[in-house]
């Protein structure tokens, strides 16, 4: 039986480059990209689609959703890096820790839709404590987060690298309108009864992402303090490679956390600090934006897609 084929349609930004960079020693597969000449050719594009065994989207939303839309081959599988899908029901939410047997949807998926950058973090947090019951999903939730300019795509990485990097800024809140297309997906994934407020910015390094949420307790059931939420979460992450969770002791006698400890790596780490005397939480999760946060997340999901070749 020959390896599957494995095509990239959109290879030239960041997530797309870093993917091609995670598979391209890869001898279980065949990984084809259009050259050059042939990249804004809808016909040629149409037939590379439709004659590889899993496409993997790196394009846009509106051309994300044309390269979907042009699949005829019954037999092609997707994965959507874009965010065109990411609430759609036909798809499957590539999030392969959020949910016991989320796995093996992935695995047996046809159309699976890579999560963002800042929901994977969001949503890692919130959804295992929404589902035991210990977060209410009316809860009145507020993100904040920090990516490396990398999330801004080439145009983040030019700013901050070309001639003019002098002049890039150390750091900017963005997303001021509340209406940042990651909201709803956080909501929808999360378990959310209410749309959060999410607050994004981009600070002066390359990649990784710091997100965090903070909990009043005298809104949560009584009982539920620091301990019984990292205690869920522990449980919920156990065994799992990709995501892990900080003892309580180790997070206490940290003073600072660093968004890009974890960069290169598919890794995703959570931690829960708590102060008892004030009544107050601070959930938080470190990883890579284009790693657990994108293109690791892909490689992830198509190592799981592999496993049930259909």
């Amino acid at each position: 039986m020959s390896s599957p084929i494995v095509f990239i349609d959109g290879d030239q930004g960041t997530t797309g480059l870093q993917i091609h960079e995670r598979l391209r020693n890869r001898t279980d597969i065949r990984l084809f990209t259009l050259p050059a000449a042939d990249r804004k050719d809808p016909q040629r594009r149409a037939e590379a689609i439709n004659t590889c065994d899993i496409a993997i989207l790196c394009l846009p939303d509106a051309a994300a959703r044309e390269a979907a839309n042009s699949i005829t081959n019954p037999a092609v599988r997707v994965i959507d890096a874009s965010s065109a899908h990411r609430t759609h029901p036909d798809w499957t939410y590539g999030f392969p820790e959020m949910a016991k047997g989320q796995s093996e949807r992935i695995a047996r998926a046809r159309r699976v839709t890579n999560p963002g950058c800042y929901p994977t973090g969001a949503i890692g947090l919130l959804h295992p404590l929404v589902q035991a019951g210990l977060l209410p999903d009316h809860y009145p939730i507020s993100i904040h987060a920090v990516s490396g300019y990398s999330g801004q795509g080439r145009a983040g990485v030019e700013k901050h690298e070309g001639p003019e990097a002098i002049s890039a800024p150390a750091f900017q809140v963005y997303g001021l309108e509340l209406a940042h297309k990651h909201t709803p997906e956080i909501q929808q994934h999360a378990g959310l009864a209410q749309r959060p407020i999410f607050v994004p910015a981009y600070g002066a390094f390359r990649q990784g992402i710091l997100l965090t949420v903070p909990l009043a307790l005298r809104l949560l059931a009584p009982g539920v303090d620091g301990r019984v939420l990292h205690t869920c979460l522990t449980r919920h992450y156990a065994g799992l490679p990709h995501v892990s969770v900080l003892p309580l002791s180790e997070s206490a006698a940290l003073k600072h956390l660093d968004p890009q400890v974890l960069n290169g790596t598919n890794d995703m780490r959570l931690s829960v600090f708590h102060n008892e005397a004030h009544g107050q939480v601070l959930l938080s999760a470190v990883f890579d934006n284009l790693g657990k946060g994108a293109s690791g997340a892909a490689v992830q999901n198509l190592d799981l897609m592999l496993t049930h070749q259909q």
